[in-house]
This record gives structure tokens, sequence and C-alpha cells, in this order.
């Protein structure tokens, strides 16, 4: 299939991957830079070469299937200049509008189709898209200082603290370095209990591999203490736990394909 169409065969590529992506829980990350996650930053920025992220396909799935309403809203804004005089696009993103999960997509879509895909209306889109962008983070950033307030009051159990810290973190977009800082300040911290910390090192295997390596190293880097040390055996317990973990899939897999002739 050729790019003439507007579809390319990287681009059908990359769509499996944001598939598997979506199915694994792992984070879509910039091309070329696995410790940078895929921001609507990203998308919405018409400068940034996104490499096949660039094909609709990619973008129709994260405007279909992201479970966030602004990265889908900025896969929609940049898929939609690739429909102008291109038939085939301009049906994937009708086929978007349709299937969407969010309604702020959907209505997005709409705007821009009535308007025959006009710059004008794709710049409109665009600039409410951004701030859109902007005031959920800012929702997210107050949510998150809310659960913890809450946490320090008593008002909120330690478990049901982290769980939603995970999710508030995850669904607000957060970039590695910024999610990272907030783990690392509640690790060190010495007005949160031990067991929160230990709980929220029990689902450090939801956190991308950037935001762990980057604990990792602040919390190996802080200053020797009674519970410093114990979170850094912790930490180290996990690390060789994983090691031993990828090691038996590798193993798993070279027997594998060593029987199959």
């Amino acid at each position: 299939m050729s790019s003439q169409v507007g579809i390319s065969k990287g681009g059908i590529d990359t769509a499996q991957q944001v598939k598997e992506s979506y199915r694994t829980g792992e984070p879509i990350c910039v091309p070329d830079e696995p410790a940078r996650i895929l921001l609507p930053e990203h998308l919405i920025n018409p400068d940034l070469d996104l490499s096949n992220f660039e094909d609709p396909l990619p973008l129709a799935l994260m405007a279909t299937r992201d479970p966030e309403s602004p990265m889908a809203l900025a896969a929609a804004t940049r898929l939609s200049p690739k429909a102008e005089h291109q038939d085939l696009v301009a049906g994937v993103c009708e086929l978007v509008g349709e299937k969407t999960r969010h309604p702020l997509v959907k209505r997005s879509i709409e705007l821009i189709k009535d308007n025959h895909f006009s710059p004008r209306s794709i710049a409109f889109v665009r600039t409410r898209t951004s701030q859109f962008i902007v005031q959920t983070r800012r929702q997210y950033a107050h949510a998150l200082k809310m659960i913890l307030r809450s946490l320090l009051d008593g008002d909120m159990a330690p478990s049901e603290f982290v769980s939603q810290f995970i999710q508030l973190t995850e669904a607000g977009n957060l970039q590695s370095d910024v999610r990272q800082k907030l783990v690392t300040t509640l690790l060190l911290s010495e007005t949160v209990r031990p067991g929160i910390k230990f709980l929220m090192l029990e689902h450090f295997e939801s956190f991308p591999m950037p935001t762990r390596q980057g604990i990792i190293q602040a919390v190996a880097n802080a200053p020797d203490s009674r519970h410093i040390d114990v979170l850094k055996e912790e930490l180290r317990w996990i690390v060789s736990h994983e090691k031993q973990q990828a090691q038996a899939k590798r193993k798993a897999s070279q027997r594998l394909s060593g029987g199959v002739h």
C-alpha cells in the first residue's frame, strides 16, 4: 500500500505497535527515544517529526482507543490536516468520529468535516486542544494535591491513596521526570509513613521504565538513614527480581526457537 493514498506500510506496522501498547498497558514512546513518553504536546506540534506516527492509521487508533481525552484529541488534531484532498484519509477521519470513545474527539471531527477540512477549522481545533491539555493537567495536579492532603490528614487509607495516585499520574499524561519527582518525593519524605512507601513500591512495575530508572537513581543517591537504607534494599530486590524474570523469559524464548526447525 502506497503513501500516495495517504497510508504507508510503515504506518500500518506502527499502528500494530500502538495496538499492542494498549493491550499490554505499556506507554507509547517518541520514535527512536524510548526514554520519552509520547505526550499530547508532541502530537499537536506540527513542527515535530514523529516518523511513522505521522501516518493516519496510528493517529486514528490513538484518537479512537486512547483512554485519555487529551491524547485522543491531540491525535485527532494531527490526523485532520492529512484528510485534505485524500478521500481515503477523510474516510478514516469520519470513522474515528463514529467510533471514538471521547465526545470531544467526535465533536472536533464533525466541526472539521463540516468545514471541509479547512486550515482555519483545523487551526481552531488545535488551539482549543492545546487549551484543553493545559486545563486537564492543572485539574490532575490539583487532584494529586488533594489526595495527598487527605492522606496526611488521615482521611484516606494508604491503599486508596496509592491506587488513586497511580491512576492520576497515568491519566494526567505526566512526563517521566515529573512522575519520577512525585514518587521520589514521597519515598524520601520523612512525613510519609513507611507502609505507604512500600505500597508504592509494590506497584513499581506499573511505572514506565524511564520513571523507574529515575526513582532508583534518586533513592540510591539519597543520604543514608534507617528508612532510606530499607528502601534501597527493597529496590535492589525489585531490580534483581526483574532481571531474573527477564533472563527466564530469554531462556524460554531461546529454547522455543531452538526447537523450531
